[in-house]
């Protein structure tokens, strides 16, 4: 009995050491993403960037939709960081967001999303256009 319990407190803390040292393996880099989006109710988004990551620049492009009030267009420029990545493959995937905003000719945007791998994306800029929203909302980043 006495080994047993040892032996799962070994287990345990070996699990423990692997999830930390997967977690300090993380790694970030910048993204920078333009994303055209209009709607009526349901909306649409698709648009490209770029991950610049370890030296190396990766084409992304970039699609979703859009559930609730939207209407109107808009063009969208964010710029940030990408953080909790190993390989640049990792900012791949579907990020979600529930938001609210209005953009009349040019104005500031500002979101933090996280992907089903552990990605965040930290992001700001400007969009413009005329575009009222709120809604629940879906981006999906994948690798050109």
């Amino acid at each position: 009995m006495k080994i047993a319990s040892t032996l799962r407190a070994v287990l345990v803390a070996m699990a423990a050491f692997a999830g930390f040292s997967t977690a300090a393996q993380a790694d970030g880099g910048t993204v920078v993403l333009t994303i055209y989006k209009a709607g009526w109710f349901i909306g649409g988004s698709g648009g490209s960037g770029v991950l610049n990551f370890h030296g190396r620049s990766y084409g992304l492009s970039t699609g979703g939709l859009d559930y609730g009030l939207v209407f109107g267009g808009s063009k969208t420029v964010l710029r940030g960081r990408v953080s909790n990545i190993v390989r640049p493959s990792d900012v791949a995937g579907v990020y979600g967001a529930a938001g609210a905003g209005l953009a009349v000719g040019r104005g500031a945007r500002a979101i933090v999303l996280t992907n089903q791998k552990g990605a965040v994306l930290e992001l700001s800029g400007t969009q413009t256009g005329l575009m009222a929203n709120a809604d629940l909302s879906g981006l999906a980043i994948t690798m050109q």
